[in-house]
């Protein structure tokens, strides 16, 4: 037990919080387990904590609830998760996400979030790729805002209740979560021991730079889309908090592994995404069967066009998953030429078309209004009645710091174990899409919400576990150490300020991002792979002669700030395409046309990766392990890249038939014997 008498205030007398890094929904959901246990919270945030970019998600979050009555199971569910995910998921913590879906829905129901009904009243379910059951609970097409929302009023109750000691008396001017937002998070404060005791971030309305301490921290800050320049991500997910991490000694974990999502709209500043929503509610792909076809694609007629996913993926039609959907639009684009012809240009354009017009009006308003207006808006044409132009995007980061789990008897989580979502730090804890734990090598759509709100509701009781085996709190180490971190901080900012070269960093940004989103996505070649490396080795060393376009201090830089976002998308760009280069195979959403079956022998393992200096000899600056050791709560625990794959048995990854995932997962049957058993982790005294 902790030697400190109170788990409620440290033996200086100081309130005891664990920081929680990220206002999105797994951020928001561990703070309020935290609370919940007693435990107060500082709650930092890059953006306004209704500005995190859960906000963006449109499609909705499933659950095998099966009112519907086809037969879905939370069984199903886990099988169709790790099969999409190409069994590269460990998967027990998929088993307890799967399972605990369907009462994650409920307490959002009765939080208030306002989902689509059916006309008997009860929550209404939609299709989402690779299922053939209805399993997504949605809020029109808005349904992250929706959740986001409900979250945050539930925080903010919490900012209103006062800290209580164990005697139940109240702390003087202490509530149990303190929000601090417009915070940029730079790194952690480590003590002799490598333990990770609180964070130093910076204020950006005044570009103070503090220490905080904390007796764990959690990292919900989302993926890193913004290393490819153009994605359907916010522009503040560029992954600078994990980067920052990995760069401190976190491993980060299948780093290659980028989701490209099939439909979004094409643009000069960013790609806006066409949620699967569309498809999930009948909206069908195709492109013109003529390669000259000049009409506009509401005057083609149906004979004349092509519905190729349907063509090829009769029993999942447009909703296969979707590395394969991605992959298949840009066969029809790249490889074909047939993209839809723009009269501007005389050329068949990187766009397909997802049409909507045959469904009525009435239901595309009802469920998809939101996602439809961004169509009207951004491209200036009716969607009602003309077919959508778009083409796929990079969406989602599965790959992200490597967290641990601890495995329980039936299968699933030790709930509560203070190993579940710990990284390889002692004390850092991650959630959400900055970690890498339940997609594998794909995500299923609508899975992410879901694994953002089950990582929160595990890591809050993971942390009040752990908090209570701390040795020392925090917040009785002494200053030095802190003082030390922010120090640390300081001086690289104070270096930034000063940087005065030829280069301009969003020049370089761009260079960064244009590279990886045409070399590094959808296909990927080695000797192609071996040039986006060097780039990004060119692009690092230029980046030592960047201009700072801002000097100022006392008042918001973006111009400083956005340099150090820079250098540490760098970092994660080099871990993303060597992690590509290295593996030779094609799994998931990770293509090489040279190796296209996924080889089990050899790649059915997570690549782990930790930062290496650039003067170690190692390549690129990345070690990887095929093992290695962390020490948490006084126990040594061995961790290996080996998959824990003891409840579903890999099979070969088909979706040409209806009900192909299912049939070769044997839905409802017992793990088969001789699937190997759960050799990721193990504990030792």
């Amino acid at each position: 037990m902790a030697s400190s008498k109170s788990l409620t205030r440290s033996g200086s007398g100081k309130v005891r919080r664990v920081v929680v890094v990220g206002g999105g929904l797994a951020g928001l959901m561990t703070v309020i387990k935290l609370c919940e246990a007693g435990v107060p919270v500082a709650l930092f945030s890059l953006v306004p904590v209704k500005r995190s970019h859960s906000v963006c998600a449109q499609g909705g979050i499933n659950a095998s609830v099966n009112t519907k009555g086809e037969g879905d199971s939370p069984q199903v569910h886990l099988e169709e998760t790790v099969y999409g995910g190409d069994f590269l998921a460990n998967q027990p913590p998929v088993k307890g996400m799967c399972d605990a879906a369907p009462s994650i829905v409920y307490m959002l129901d009765r939080m208030g979030v306002p989902f689509n009904r059916t006309p008997e009243g009860l929550l209404d379910f939609r299709r989402f790729g690779g299922t053939l059951f209805h399993r997504t609970a949605f809020a029109g097409a808005t349904t992250g805002q929706q959740l986001l929302y409900a979250l945050d009023e539930q925080v903010r109750r919490w900012e209103t209740v006062d800290v209580e000691d164990e005697r139940g008396e109240r702390v003087p001017g202490e509530k149990m979560v303190k929000k601090l937002e417009w915070w940029d998070f730079l790194g952690f404060v480590v003590d002799d021991e490598g333990v990770c005791r609180g964070i130093v971030a910076q204020d950006t309305k005044t570009m103070a730079i503090e220490s905080f301490a904390g007796d764990a921290v959690c990292l919900a800050t989302g993926g890193c889309g913004i290393v490819f320049g153009r994605s359907t991500n916010s522009v503040i997910n560029t992954g600078t908090a994990a980067s920052a991490a990995y760069q401190q000694g976190a491993c980060y974990a299948n780093g290659e592994f980028i989701q490209v999502h099939p439909t979004a709209i094409p643009g000069a500043d960013k790609l806006r995404l066409i949620s699967e929503s569309v498809r999930g509610e009948g909206g069908r792909v195709w492109v013109p069967r003529d390669l000259k076809e000049r009409r506009a694609g509401r005057e083609v007629p149906e004979s004349q066009r092509e519905y190729f996913l349907e063509d090829k993926y009769p029993g999942y039609g447009n909703l296969v998953p979707r590395d394969i959907a991605s992959r298949e639009l840009f066969k029809k684009c790249f490889h074909e030429k047939r993209g839809v012809f723009n009269a501007a240009s005389g050329t068949n354009e990187n766009e397909v078309y997802l049409d909507v017009t045959h469904i009525p009006r009435e239901t595309l308003h009802k469920k998809l209004a939101g996602v439809l207006e961004i169509y009207e808006k951004f491209v200036g044409e009716d969607p009602y009645v003309n077919p959508m132009r778009v083409f796929p995007a990079v969406h989602y980061t599965m790959g992200g710091l490597w967290v641990d789990f601890d495995r329980a008897a039936n299968g699933s989580l030790v709930i509560g174990s203070p190993r579940n979502q710990a990284t390889s730090i002692p004390g850092l804890y991650a959630c959400g899409e900055v970690e890498y734990q339940y997609h594998g090598a794909n995500r299923l759509g609508a899975n992410s919400l879901l694994s953002c709100l089950w990582g929160g509701l595990v890591t809050g009781p993971a942390i009040a576990t752990y908090r209570q085996n701390v040795g020392k709190s925090a917040f009785d180490m002494p200053s030095s150490l802190f003082d030390k971190a922010q120090r640390r901080e300081q001086k690289k900012y104070d270096a930034v300020l000063a940087m005065n070269g030829s280069e301009n960093p969003y020049a370089l940004h761009e260079e960064l991002g244009q590279t990886m989103l045409v070399d590094c996505t959808i296909e990927r070649h080695n000797p192609t792979l071996d040039r986006v490396l060097a780039k990004i080795e060119e692009i690092d060393e230029r980046s030592k002669r960047v201009g700072v376009t801002d000097t100022a201090t006392g008042k918001m830089n973006q111009g400083a700030q956005f340099v150090r976002h820079l250098q540490n998308m760098i970092v994660l760009a080099r871990v993303i395409a060597l992690g590509a280069k290295n593996r030779d195979e094609s799994r998931g959403a990770h293509f090489k046309p040279e190796f296209t079956q996924r080889d089990d022998a050899n790649f059915l393992r997570t690549t782990l990766a930790f930062h290496a200096g650039a003067t170690n000899g190692s390549p690129n600056g990345v070690r990887y392990a095929r093992e290695f050791d962390y020490a948490l709560a006084g126990k040594a625990v061995h961790v290996t890249d080996a998959v824990d794959i003891s409840l579903v048995k890999p099979r070969p990854r088909k979706y040409e038939t209806a009900g192909a995932a299912s049939a070769a997962a044997q839905p409802g049957s017992e793990p088969p014997r001789d699937a190997p058993g759960p050799a990721k982790t193990g504990a030792t005294a």
